[in-house]
């Protein structure tokens, strides 16, 4: 059926679309939409405004009057679907505007006439009529354009009453239709004419043929017959004079093969241009009409089909066959051989069709949705006519034998080969295509980018859709004609450049695998005027920032901005459209992101620095280290000596330009006199070996206060410095109230450096003694200063069997050597030499061996009485520092040597620690100290202190 050219009948169809998706609600004041709401009358309540009413597919039995009375403006009213089965005309006589009325599809049986002169479109079709409904008063409706009617018993006087009326469409339904009186058609004057014919019923031909003689559009559906072929109604001679119809369109025909060719015959010599047949289905059996009647009629419709005729459109859609078996090569042939314009054989399981004998005058061939392969149409030079050619759907798999197909049809200008298998794995192989080829559509197929190199030159238009390409070769030949080069659905991970299409002008490459597209593409594409590019899974990074900022700059060549451009990544952006996404400058551009990371490190290391050197963290750092360091190994070396017991009421830390007033005034008031204490000197008490910083912590840790004597010249002392620090820190690990200062100058603020900080802190927040000028005010001073360091010292046994936690067996040795060593060498000499003089001076030598044991055992007294004396300040001295009247002996010769005092005694090496708890005790160091005599006079008196080799004390 042609397309419907009455406006009125557009609109009306416009507005059932509009029907179709609205809600069962009143849509507004001009349509009311009621459809599907189970309603069995019509409601009260529809707007008085309402000009489109729909109340289809409801259960509304009767109408009257009264429900249509306030509808003044009505014009479309749709009741189709419903239970009417009695119908009044007068019910709308009050609805003067109403131009559309559909009643179809009810059990309408009869119905009461009235004029509706304003009325266009009437649908009764599909009703419970016996015979048409036409009654007299629609002479009158003279705007009248669409009938539908329906009825089982058709006569030609059902028409009189219309036969005037130029109607547009008629619109038949013959539902268990019983009789049709011939030439009732003919008394129609209408354009077109459907008919709709019983689906279980032989169709009656006549319908056709009086159809054909009625109007220029015929449709005709469910055109069955079973029965003989002798039984066939054939069609009268007269008939080809008489025939009307240019487009005859039959659905749903089953019919046998000898009775198709019999329609077909008739249409071939009558004036009909386009026969459409769809769902057509056809039986045999054909071999006994080709072994008898028809194998003449064969013959002649070869000739009549190669003829010219008035046949340009032929179309057959959803063709089947029932199980019979026939020679196809002959069927083939007569379509090949149809001297037609326009041939279309759509889903009819067609294996093969054959190459015109002679040049075809085909120019439209579409055998789609077939099983078609590559065989076909090869070497046919016949088809030089043909101008578009639609074979997908198809069984095609190699795509340079598709080129040879078409390289001798030299007018073929569109090529359609979707939806087939076709690949190109043979790069060897050169594509031969049609010179005049201009639009390809190889779209959901099996390509990728090696299609690129079997492509027509002249090509314009290229379809590549859902295919497998991953790029577009930069080597490839050049499509300087391509304009429009569809990629969609592919896997392409970037925006092809145009080095080879530089007449490029639209592009579409959605649902491909880009993320980030190239911000250079219209550069390389200047004549690109449209862009598809949306709907690939973005990610919204800044590589995209420069796609963003194209589209802005492109001036809407982007299609379908910005609905179809949304991230994909990451996946908190997801969603988000392109056009809102932003970043900053700072944050997409590396080289100032890393200048502006340099400055701020930069600056963030120079404000550390200065804070570094203006608050001495260096120093702090370097101390903590140390202090650490110090315990690590105290602890690695002696763990069982860290619990550690105090020996000095106070350790004294001074400038070196501040001795005299310590040594002078400090120490001799401190520790003479009554409550006399006991103090830690560095000059006296550091132990050899070990470092400056471990001594000053083991000093600190072993006093029991901590005096600092302050002055300018105290802050100027890098030890003084280290000295406070430990201190602090005992103050703030153990918690004590160890620290006493004592300001012997006053210290301007300003010559007090920075990292003194932990100094004034202290001078700020606690009392220190000031050093008075006046001499009154020296005994408060002193009486002061004991009372702060004023403690009770663990006992000389005690606080030396703790001691020996501390110290090794080899340096008690050492410490009780140094003292007793003169006293054993003077011993050593008298008892050599004793043998050498005369009688009479060995009484005196006697006598002086006996002074000098008693004095050496008073100086052993001594030792043990004062612990804190020479022997453990750490420093040895010579001899004649410890007893001077020693020089006078220890200046002669033994056994030809010096017998200095510092020369070892090798008796002595052998006393032996003392068992028990501790290591010394005063009984002990006696016994120790009568051995060694005994052991020298023993030695002396065998004289073998020239012969035993020295060996050292230690």
């Amino acid at each position: 059926m042609g397309p419907l050219s009455n406006i009125y009948v557009f609109v009306c169809v416009f507005t059932f679309m509009l029907w179709n998706n609205s809600q069962p609600t009143v849509e507004n004041e001009f349509i009311a939409n009621y459809s599907s709401s189970l309603l069995t009358n019509v409601p009260k309540n529809i707007p008085v405004h309402t000009q489109v009413l729909d109340l289809s597919h409801n259960r509304i039995s009767g109408l009257r009057i009264l429900e249509f009375i306030s509808l003044s403006k009505l014009q479309v009213l749709n009741l189709s679907h419903n239970l009417i089965m009695e119908l009044d005309f007068s019910v709308f006589i009050y609805n003067q505007d109403l131009e559309y009325l559909d009643l179809s599809h009810n059990n309408i049986l009869k119905v009461y006439c009235q004029t509706l002169a304003y009325l266009r479109h009437l649908d009764l079709s599909f009703n419970k009529f016996t015979a048409l409904p036409i009654c007299q008063e629609f002479g009158n409706m003279f705007r009248l354009e669409y009938l539908g009617l329906s009825a089982t018993v058709m006569r030609r006087s059902d028409f009189r009453y219309i036969i005037h009326l130029q109607l547009h469409t008629v619109f038949l339904t013959l539902e268990d239709f019983t009789l049709y009186e011939p030439q009732s058609l003919t008394a129609l004057n209408t354009r077109s004419l459907h008919i709709v014919f019983a689906a279980n019923q032989n169709f009656s031909f006549s319908l056709l043929y009086d159809g054909m003689s009625t109007s220029k559009n015929l449709s005709i559906v469910n055109l069955r017959y079973s029965l003989s072929y002798k039984d066939f109604p054939f069609p009268p001679l007269t008939l080809l004079k008489k025939i009307k119809t240019t487009a005859l369109m039959l659905d749903t025909v089953d019919l046998q093969w000898a009775i198709i060719l019999q329609i077909f015959l008739l249409i071939w010599y009558s004036p009909m241009e386009h026969l459409t047949v769809r769902n057509l289905t056809f039986q045999g059996p054909l071999g006994e009409l080709t072994e008898y009647e028809f194998l003449p009629l064969f013959d002649s419709l070869e000739q009549i089909i190669s003829l010219d005729g008035s046949m340009k459109v032929l179309t057959l859609e959803h063709v089947r066959n029932k199980v019979y078996y026939f020679n196809q090569e002959i069927v083939y042939r007569q379509f090949s051989e149809m001297n037609i314009a326009s041939l279309t054989i759509y889903d009819a399981y067609m294996p093969h069709m054959l190459c015109p004998s002679r040049t075809s005058s085909f120019q439209y061939l579409n055998f789609s949705h077939n099983a078609l392969t590559d065989e076909l149409f090869q070497n046919c030079g016949t088809l030089t006519g043909l101008k578009l050619l639609i074979l997908q759907r198809n069984k095609f798999e190699s795509l340079s034998k598709v080129s040879f197909m078409t390289s001798r049809m030299k007018s073929l200008k569109y090529l359609d080969m979707s939806n087939n298998l076709l690949s190109h794995d043979a790069p060897d192989v050169q594509c031969q295509w049609s010179k005049s080829l201009s639009e390809l559509d190889l779209s959901s197929n099996q390509l990728t980018e090696s299609v690129f190199e079997c492509v027509p030159v002249n090509i314009k238009k290229l379809d590549l859709q859902n295919n497998q390409i991953t790029s577009v070769p930069k080597g490839m030949a050049e499509l300087k004609s391509l304009k429009e080069l569809n990629l969609a659905s592919n896997r392409l991970a970037d925006l092809p450049g145009c080095g080879g299409f530089t007449s490029l002008e639209f592009l579409n490459i959605e649902m491909n695998l880009i993320l980030t597209p190239s911000a250079d593409f219209f550069q390389s594409c200047p004549r690109v005027r449209e862009l598809q590019a949306g709907h690939n899974p973005f990610k919204c990074s800044c590589e995209l920032q420069d796609f963003i900022r194209l589209e802005r700059q492109s001036g809407g060549k982007l299609f379908g901005w910005p609905s179809a451009y949304v991230c994909e990544y990451p996946e908190d952006l997801r969603g988000m459209q392109l056009k809102d996404f932003h970043l900053t400058e700072l944050a997409c551009n590396t080289t100032l992101l890393l200048v502006t990371a340099l400055l701020l490190t930069l600056v963030l290391v120079a404000v550390v620095a200065f804070l570094c050197i203006y608050l001495d963290v260096p120093w702090y750092v370097r101390m903590t280290w140390q202090w650490t360091q110090t315990k690590r190994r105290a602890w690695h070396h002696h763990p069982e000596e860290q619990e550690r017991v105090l020996q000095f009421h106070a350790f004294i830390s001074y400038s070196e330009r501040d001795s005299l007033w310590v040594k002078n005034e400090l120490i001799p008031n401190l520790e003479k006199g009554e409550g006399c204490a006991q103090l830690c000197q560095h000059e006296r008490n550091f132990v050899p070996g070990k470092s400056i910083v471990e001594n000053i912590i083991n000093c600190i840790e072993k006093s029991y206060k901590s005096i600092f004597v302050l002055s300018p010249n105290f802050v100027q002392s890098e030890w003084c410095h280290y000295e406070l620090y430990f201190a602090h820190h005992k103050l703030f690990s153990e918690n004590s109230n160890s620290l006493i200062l004592i300001l012997l100058e006053p210290i301007p603020p300003y010559i007090i450096p920075a990292r003194y900080h932990k100094l004034k802190a202290l001078m700020a927040k606690r009392t220190y003694l000031e050093w008075p000028k006046e001499r009154s005010k020296h005994a408060l001073f002193w009486a002061n200063l004991r009372a702060a360091i004023s403690i009770n010292l663990p006992t000389f046994v005690e606080a030396n069997e703790e001691q020996s936690d501390v110290t090794s067996t080899s340096s008690i040795r050492f410490y009780f050597y140094a003292s007793f060593l003169p006293y054993l060498l003077s011993l050593r000499y008298v008892l050599t030499t004793w043998r050498r003089w005369p009688a009479g001076s060995r009484a005196a030598v006697r006598q002086q061996h006996d002074a000098i044991t008693s004095a050496g055992m008073e100086r052993v007294e001594r030792c043990i009485v004062n612990s804190t004396g020479l022997a453990l300040s750490g420093h040895l001295k010579r001899c004649e520092d410890i007893n001077p009247a020693l020089p006078a002996i220890t200046s002669q010769h033994a056994c030809g040597r010096p017998a200095m005092c510092s020369q070892p005694v090798p008796a002595l090496s052998a006393l032996a620690p003392r068992p028990g708890k501790g290591l010394w005790g005063r009984a002990w160091l006696k016994e120790q100290a009568q051995a060694a005599i005994s052991k020298v006079i023993k030695n002396a008196n065998s004289h073998v202190w020239c012969s035993r080799p020295a060996n050292g004390l230690i």
